[in-house]
């Protein structure tokens, strides 16, 4: 890892282990993308294009006419100076006008990875780990200054990007825009690749080939959304999970972003991520300075599951933070699908019990359990507990779960308030509203303002009380619905348009106040399920509730979408009871078992209602995840068949020394008389000797020295062939312990 500055060639080089990105300075003072790819062990240059005039490309350079902005692979280009792409930051001056002229001024090259204020990001835990380029952009008539951020890891193959914008002269100045990171690449036989959704059907994965014009997604909700990520990929044609390559950025914000390509008449492409310009802007008085969130940028040469590998490797370690992020995740039980709000204390010590008894660790009591909260109606805002459905208080309750055997976990929804609430009786002016306008309410709701301190300081209070009063170990922090009538009451008309970004910065704040106050709880972040499934909220709780849609079939493209970025140990995965409840559809219990132990295994179910062999299989299940939890958590992950491309789907977790793997396949529709699906592994030692054993139906199998032995060699270049499945929804798993001996017999279905 190095970040290196030659003056001959006028070029900083910025290398990880895999990994080098090159930006040159153009006529002293323009900063060029020169290349972004693998790695390379030196920079001379050699692909710089011509600068040659070009119709209707106005000259940026007195005596120059060749010269033109409007051609050049530019960093972070500005608007109005010839440049007629999309830029990276616009900002008006007192007069109206809203030209910039952004000219290097100064870089300098530091050990480590500075934190960036009020936002969160990837972190070092030691300055060896990265080194950090700032590079210093100004534009001398109005007194804006722009420092570049570039952060590049030793242990970790990704680099990162950021802008920290400071008002040096002496008008006010509004920023419209402002990307924290934007690229040029000089050609665009390329596709664009991203995730997007809807509520109960978040990540899906889309594929698209590059025009001219801009392609973008994009959230104006207030939240990250269940509909788009902030995430996008430039991949070459023919780009598979295994070759080609990929140029993806992943933006660590949970608010309304802009993730977008750009084909130009040229043929090049411009890249870009940020905070969305829609309805956003910032007013910078003389002295002030403005942090845009961190964009994180990985390449990979070897395909989709090359560049997913890079992002799970540095979120697992140096995104996630506290003791749980190297902690393996208990296995809960949560009551919301089996209760819903009608339950008593007898009622979730029944469900104690029924968890317990088949292995479980942990309770969670949902929503419900304060104020008068029977239905979705009331009492958000409320924190005190129900006295008529828990006459003990949430302590008693919590205990009696301990004696059980099984920690307790609770659900929050602070950033809340209902109008039938004793807050907003008290504090109707503490919700998102404009003066005058109709408050729109969603699942009967409004959002607090975050913005304001005092908020923030009822909602900090408020959840600190019964963490400090109740032996929790576990909270599920909810949002239920999108920002409507973005205004706040603390706020001046003129800074009207900072609202929903000041409402990021003070939940991160309320996060960073609760987290760090509270280390011994685990915290999941939910949002109607996966509504804010992003780094930012993984920087402050290393595990999301992936989605509202339990039903299996809907999960294995959710889970294999949101694989792309996350790692599985960051997802909730829960089996529920059938007919589901959001796809009314029927399938098997082990079928529903091994989806939800692709992630951190959960249940939504009322295990006094299971037959005597459900309560077996879910034993089973608990039984085989205490295993293979090392693997699923902190193991590699491969996909190996996707649902978006047929009717099946698998993938597989391979320990880090490749001493064990487990592999999961699902049938999702059968045919008959079909024939029998090979499935070639991945991520094995080529040399090692695999023993084989079934995990789907037997747990005792699994672990022990068994037959038939296999090479990794054998298994990832002839496959495994895949017998036994004759109806829809079945699969099948397998463990593979590496083992000395040799193997007895040749590849064979299995």
């Amino acid at each position: 890892m190095s970040i290196t500055f030659s003056p001959e060639a006028s070029c900083f080089h910025l290398q990880s282990s895999d990994t080098s990105y090159v930006v040159r300075l153009v006529k002293g003072h323009y900063l060029a993308t020169a290349y972004w790819g693998r790695r390379l062990d030196s920079w001379s240059d050699p692909s710089s294009p011509p600068l040659v005039g070009r119709a209707f490309s106005p000259s940026s350079e007195p005596g120059d006419p060749g010269f033109s902005l409007d051609v050049l692979p530019q960093e972070f280009p500005a608007f109005g100076n010839g440049d007629f792409r999309s830029p990276a930051i616009q900002v008006q001056q007192e007069d109206g006008s809203t030209i910039t002229d952004l000219r290097y001024r100064t870089h300098r090259i530091v050990a480590g990875k500075p934190t960036l204020e009020g936002l969160p990001s990837v972190y070092v835990e030691k300055d060896a780990e990265a080194q950090t380029l700032e590079i210093t952009l100004v534009d001398e008539l109005i007194g804006l200054e722009a420092v570049l951020s570039y952060v590049a890891f030793s242990d970790f193959d990704a680099l990162t990007r950021s802008v920290r914008l400071r008002n040096t002269g002496s008008q006010r100045l509004r920023i419209l825009r402002v990307l924290s990171a934007s690229c040029d690449f000089s050609g665009a036989d390329m596709e664009m690749l991203h995730l997007s959704g809807s509520w109960g059907r978040e990540r899906h994965i889309f594929r698209r080939r590059l025009a001219p014009g801009t392609a973008s997604v994009e959230s104006r909700r207030g939240a990250s959304s269940h509909q788009h990520n902030p995430f996008l990929a430039l991949v070459s044609l023919g780009t598979d999970e295994d070759s080609g390559d990929v140029w993806a950025m992943n933006l660590v914000y949970s608010g309304n972003f802009l993730a977008q390509a750009e084909v130009d008449q040229f043929g090049s492409t411009r890249m870009g991520i940020g905070i969305n310009p829609f309805e956003f802007a910032w007013t910078l008085a003389p002295g002030d300075s403005f942090q845009s969130p961190e964009a994180v940028l990985v390449h990979s040469h070897a395909g989709l599951g090359g560049m997913s590998r890079k992002f799970h490797s540095l979120y697992r370690s140096r995104l996630c933070r506290g003791s749980f992020r190297d902690l393996p995740r208990p296995i809960l039980l949560n009551n919301w699908e089996a209760t819903y709000f009608d339950f008593d204390e007898k009622k979730i010590l029944s469900l104690a019990d029924g968890a317990a008894a088949l292995g479980m660790e942990l309770l969670v009591l949902d929503d419900g359990w304060f104020g008068q909260r029977d239905d979705d109606g009331s009492s958000l805002g409320d924190w005190t507990v129900n006295c008529r459905k828990l006459p003990g208080g949430l302590e008693a309750l919590a205990r009696s779960i301990g004696k059980k055997g099984l920690r307790f976990g609770l659900w929050f929804e602070p950033e809340m308030v209902s109008v039938r609430s004793r807050l907003y009786r008290e504090h109707p002016d503490w919700c998102l509203h404009v003066p005058g306008r109709h408050r729109s309410e969603g699942r009967r709701q409004l959002v607090l303002d975050l913005g304001r301190a005092e908020v923030r300081d009822y909602v900090v209070n408020a959840v600190s009380s019964i963490l400090r009063s109740v032996p929790i170990s576990y909270v599920k922090w909810d949002m239920n619905r999108h920002h409507t009538e973005a205004g706040s009451a603390a706020l001046p008309p003129e800074r009207q348009k900072e609202t929903s970004h000041r409402y990021i910065l003070g939940l991160y704040d309320v996060l960073e106040r609760i987290t760090r106050s509270f280390p011994h709880v685990l915290f999941e972040g939910c949002s109607g399920g996966g509504g804010r499934f992003d780094p930012g909220i993984l920087a402050y709780m290393p595990q999301i509730w992936t989605s509202d849609n339990t039903d299996a079939v809907a999960r294995l493209s959710i889970q294999y979408g949101t694989s792309l970025l996350y790692p599985p140990v960051t997802m909730g995965a829960h089996v529920s009871a059938v007919p589901n409840h959001q796809s009314k559809r029927v399938t098997p219990l082990a079928f529903r078992g091994e989806v939800a132990m692709a992630g951190n295994l959960g249940y939504e179910l009322d295990p006094g209602k299971l037959l005597q062999e459900e309560k077996a299989e879910i034993a089973r299940q608990v039984c085989v995840y205490k295993d293979i939890r090392p693997l699923v958590q902190f193991g590699d992950f491969y996909r190996l068949q996707s649902p978006f491309e047929g009717d099946s789907a698998a993938w597989m977790f391979v320990a880090p020394d490749r001493s064990r793997a487990w592999v999961s396949f699902f049938r999702i529709r059968f045919e008959a008389n079909s024939s029998f699906p090979l499935l070639k592994l991945k991520g094995l030692e080529p040399g090692g000797r695999y023993a084989l054993a079934e995990t789907t139906r037997d747990p005792r199998s699994h672990g022990a020295s068994v037959n038939p032995l296999f090479s990794g060699e054998e298994l990832m270049e002839a496959g495994l062939r895949i017998t036994g499945i004759d109806s829809d929804f079945q699969s099948r798993s397998w463990l593979l312990t590496k083992t000395a001996q040799q193997p007895v017999r040749a590849l064979a279905h299995s």
